[in-house]
């Protein structure tokens, strides 16, 4: 896949299919953007798991803050990821052994090699790009 462009299609399948997100990097800062695209998350329907082992067993905008996506207790369709270029593929192998569907990492975020491996375990990929914008651009 070329990860330079994205289909609204392909967007718009990736938000159609997507109910539960887990959220990597969550910040209780609400002036972080984790914090705030988390938030519009939540109003736009879909349930956001924050994922932050410095604030894990806390709540976060109303859920319970886990320490790593293994330790959720629920399935994955989407992981959200607000984590530096370099933590991405430790992510994505925990991303493919939770059974998420997506790898969806935020702007200015990316890793070829991390999403190579995701799309050859069936998984599907978005780099560089936020939800909060990309779902407002598409009507969504």
């Amino acid at each position: 896949m070329n990860h330079d462009h994205y289909s609204d299609d392909y967007l718009r399948g990736i938000f159609a299919a997507v109910k539960t997100i887990a959220l990597v990097g969550a910040s209780p800062r609400p002036d972080r953007a984790s914090n705030r695209v988390m938030s519009f998350l939540q109003r736009k329907g879909f349930r956001v798991i924050p994922v932050n082992p410095q604030i894990a067993g806390t709540t976060l905008n109303g859920e319970t803050v886990y320490a790593a996506l293994a330790d959720i207790p629920e399935a994955i369709d989407m992981v959200d990821v607000f984590r530096r270029s370099d933590q991405v593929a430790p992510v994505v192998d925990e991303a493919i052994a939770k059974g998420a569907k997506i790898v969806w990492t935020q702007l200015d975020i990316r890793d070829d090699v991390a999403a190579a491996k995701a799309e050859a375990a069936g998984l599907n990929v978005v780099m560089n790009r936020c939800p909060a914008i990309e779902m407002p651009r598409l009507g969504l």
